[in-house]
């Protein structure tokens, strides 16, 4: 069994685009480590001296929402790409008694600066990304409920950090989810741990994408058992891993599947334009699985093999307009800071399509609540007998129909 560590601190994150089949996430990986927010000049809006600021869409369900961060480590299992004890940073979002208190900041002032730093930025005030707004109290008490929350899990893609869910995280916990976003260490950069600041995605380079999906199954069930276990966290009884679904970016798409095959207690995936390999495509799954696919034509490895292999409830969607990291903070915010223009017209729309980028958050928000209050708290949700009905961009895939 794990023996999970606990201290407190907060998040961190980068950026990244696909390539075609036979390695899909490389050329994600060389944007995210190479540029987190963008590559080459910038020129961010000021206002006079007054330095840019930016703020995450609000959420758009009835709860305040709290948060907090863990670190937790698995004394019996060894990092696979360094050595040491494996060592996660999680961020929780959930529903909380009150909204007011002190708003949790986006990044911690090492992770901004880190981050404006490879960007080519440094012109921006180092804290800028600290002093993002989030809709979130930090260390908020939890909303008090009867029968506990269910929780969804958020894994990040190659070198993408957490933080750039926080959208999806506040959104989901604002609807009564507890949500817990993931940092698999080495696998996401700039991100803070306690023993200090992790710059660079290491994993990435080894470029082992189908090892690092297995891995991950790992990183959940050490969450998993440490809120079980009552010692992650001082309301962990309050989440009801029993009742459990996983959201994952790129290769947290990856990992999504891969945990349905191996861990019992996550009900239900949803792949946000991830690849499959072939440890994700060996055997059957038969709990819910659903796709969000780019709309740029861009088909990764697996797509058709995991489709005919799913036997229980299965969606695949295509977001018209989108791109590989439609569903991220990190367009927003380029956009709200000013930075859109240090992309190429055609890198801006391989990352985020031609949608409003703040229109193609919710429209994966507002899936993603409907499909996992459906398959963890069994709602009525019609967006999924019909999705093309409520948002036009959302076109359901039927790959046997030719």
């Amino acid at each position: 069994m794990p023996h999970p560590s606990t201290s407190s601190r907060t998040p961190a994150p980068p950026a990244r685009t696909a390539r075609r089949r036979s390695a899909p996430l490389a050329l994600a990986c060389a944007l995210a480590m190479g540029g987190t927010l963008a590559s080459g000049p910038a020129s961010a809006a000021t206002d006079g001296d007054r330095p840019p600021t930016a703020a995450l869409p609000a959420p758009t369900g009835p709860a305040p929402v709290g948060t907090t961060d863990l670190h937790l480590v698995d004394t019996d299992r060894e990092d696979p790409w360094f050595g040491g004890d494996r060592e996660i940073m999680v961020t929780l979002w959930y529903p909380a008694r009150t909204d007011t208190g002190r708003p949790a900041p986006y990044l911690t002032e090492a992770e901004s600066a880190a981050i404006l730093a490879q960007s080519g930025f440094d012109h921006l005030p180092a804290d800028t990304l600290t002093r993002v707004r989030t809709h979130s109290v930090a260390d908020a008490p939890p909303a008090r409920t009867d029968d506990g929350l269910p929780l969804v899990v958020l894994s990040p893609g190659a070198g993408v950090s957490r933080t750039w869910m926080s959208s999806l995280g506040e959104d989901l916990a604002s609807h009564g989810f507890a949500v817990a976003g993931i940092d698999h260490r080495h696998e996401a950069a700039p991100v803070e741990f306690p023993d200090g600041l992790v710059e660079r995605c290491g994993a990435c380079a080894t470029e082992r994408w189908e090892d690092g999906a297995v891995n991950r199954v790992d990183d959940v069930t050490l969450l998993l058992d440490a809120l079980e276990d009552g010692g992650a966290w001082r309301w962990s009884a309050l989440v009801a891993t029993d009742r459990t679904g996983m959201v994952g970016h790129s290769w947290g798409g990856a990992a999504t599947a891969q945990t349905l095959v191996t861990e019992e207690r996550v009900d239900a995936g949803l792949n946000l334009d991830g690849p499959y390999y072939p440890a994700q495509l060996e055997e059957e799954i038969d709990k819910p699985l659903a796709l969000l696919a780019n709309g740029q034509g861009q088909s990764w490895e697996g797509w058709e093999e995991r489709w005919a292999g799913l036997t229980g409830w299965r969606q695949w969607i295509r977001v018209t307009d989108s791109g590989h990291s439609t569903a991220l903070d990190r367009g927003v915010l380029m956009e709200r800071l000013g930075l859109r223009d240090t992309l190429t017209p055609e890198q801006w729309r391989a990352q985020f399509g031609d949608l409003p980028v703040e229109h193609g958050v919710n429209l994966v928000r507002t899936y993603a609540a409907a499909y996992f209050d459906h398959h963890l708290r069994g709602g009525e949700q019609p967006l999924l007998d019909d999705p093309g009905s409520v948002h036009p961009e959302l076109v359901v895939v039927d790959p046997e129909a030719g």
